[in-house]
């Protein structure tokens, strides 16, 4: 297999500042985030009209504020397995909230291409989906990641995974959940309420480019999960619950330009995503005066698409467009207006372009402009200014 291949395999099957690890001595990294942002309509009107939001998806808040912050730490627990925690640190106000993000145990060298891992991490669904936030190549997620995993879709569970001994790059992922984080909820099934599986493809084309195509299904048992502080319709006492089943599936596409496979003077990436969600259930307007239930038949769909071209060392430029779109049912029209999940014949869509100086791999600085047209017959002017920084031992990033 050729050398861009081979990376892949090697990022997506172990970390690679694991298995070549000599010390059990845990390596520590912090990435700080901040940001400035000027946004033309109130973020706390924000809504994505036929999705139910989590608390924590939108724009941010106005002016400077710090962002997605992680205290990492990580190391080989022995010569059979390797440890990571994550804690995300968000400030709301004049309050710091810490977070547990991530905090799991993976398998070194089962053999045969396997690998299992336990705990809280993000899924393996998608493509951008595992990625954390500072390595996104934009301030904020895709939409459809938005309204329908609210930024990131991550558990507590198990997760396998299996690479083939093949030329052409082919990975296999199954998962097993409990279903406590949005949009899943209530941790179904006593405690096993959601079910994942991937399939990953990729190699390289000759030495300058490489691809790699992914397929995903999810699925949740939802038991009361709830819509976040957004403008939903109701009060702030009344919450929109839904109760069924989702599902979710999903393609993504990757493909890579670097000339003889050096990325340090030039290279382009391209990266699309499309996925489907289905939900049958009832809908609740949970702290009502009286009981408000409807029965609920939801369809959404969303999809991106984005390129970055590094034109010269340390300088990148990237644009990216988003879509959604939602059909939706239920007995009680109002009742789901107030539950946000009435599209309003509208489609949700943004735009956006950004440019950014890395002095080195370990700082960034980010200059974006958004058109955002989430929210019928408005149109929300964002311009965010944000800075990544990276202290202490980081290992490399996936494909």
């Amino acid at each position: 297999m050729k050398r861009i291949a081979l990376a892949i395999a090697a990022s997506c099957a172990a970390p690679a500042w694991a298995a070549g690890s000599t010390s059990f001595n845990p390596d520590l990294s912090l990435i700080l985030d901040g940001r400035y942002a000027s946004l033309s309509e109130d973020p706390a009107t924000y809504a994505l009209p036929g999705f139910q939001l989590s608390g924590e998806a939108g724009p941010g808040e106005r002016g400077l504020a710090l962002g997605h912050s992680e205290l990492v730490m990580s190391a080989n627990v022995d010569d059979l397995f390797y440890g990571k925690l994550t804690a995300a640190l968000h400030s709301e106000g004049t309050a710091t909230n810490v977070e547990l993000e991530e905090a799991y145990v993976e398998t070194l060298g089962l053999g045969q291409g396997f690998t299992v891992r336990a705990g809280r991490a993000y899924s393996g669904i998608g493509y951008l989906n595992a990625h954390h936030p500072h390595a996104w190549d934009f301030t904020d997620a895709p939409l459809v990641y938005r309204g329908l995993f609210g930024d990131q879709l991550r558990d507590d569970g198990v997760q396998l995974r299996w690479v083939a001994p093949t030329d052409l790059y082919v990975q296999l992922g199954a998962e097993v959940g409990r279903g406590e984080f949005f949009p899943a909820g209530g941790a179904a099934n006593d405690g096993r309420g959601t079910y994942a599986a991937f399939v990953k493809l990729g190699g390289d084309l000759n030495d300058s480019h490489s691809w790699q195509l992914g397929l995903s299904h999810w699925h949740a048992d939802v038991n009361g999960r709830s819509a976040g502080a957004h403008d939903h319709g109701g009060t702030a006492t009344e919450i929109p619950t839904f109760t069924g089943n989702s599902t979710v599936n999903g393609i993504d596409f990757v493909w890579k330009w670097a000339p003889l496979g050096n990325p340090a003077q030039t290279n382009f990436k391209f990266q699309a995503e499309y996925f489907q969600r289905r939900e049958e259930g009832d809908v609740e307007l949970v702290g009502a005066p009286t009981q408000e239930i409807t029965d609920y038949s939801g369809k959404q769909s969303g999809w991106y698409a984005q390129a970055v071209y590094q034109f010269m060392p340390h300088w990148r430029v990237g644009v990216r467009y988003d879509q959604l779109q939602a059909d939706n049912s239920g007995s009680d029209a109002v009742l789901l207006e107030e539950a946000g999940l009435d599209d309003a014949g509208y489609k949700p869509s943004r735009s956006s372009v950004m440019i950014d100086w890395s002095h080195s791999e370990y700082s960034r600085v980010r200059l974006q402009f958004n058109q955002d047209k989430s929210r019928a017959d408005v149109t929300d002017n964002q311009v965010y200014l944000q800075y990544v920084m990276s202290l202490g031992a980081h290992g490399a990033h996936q494909f």
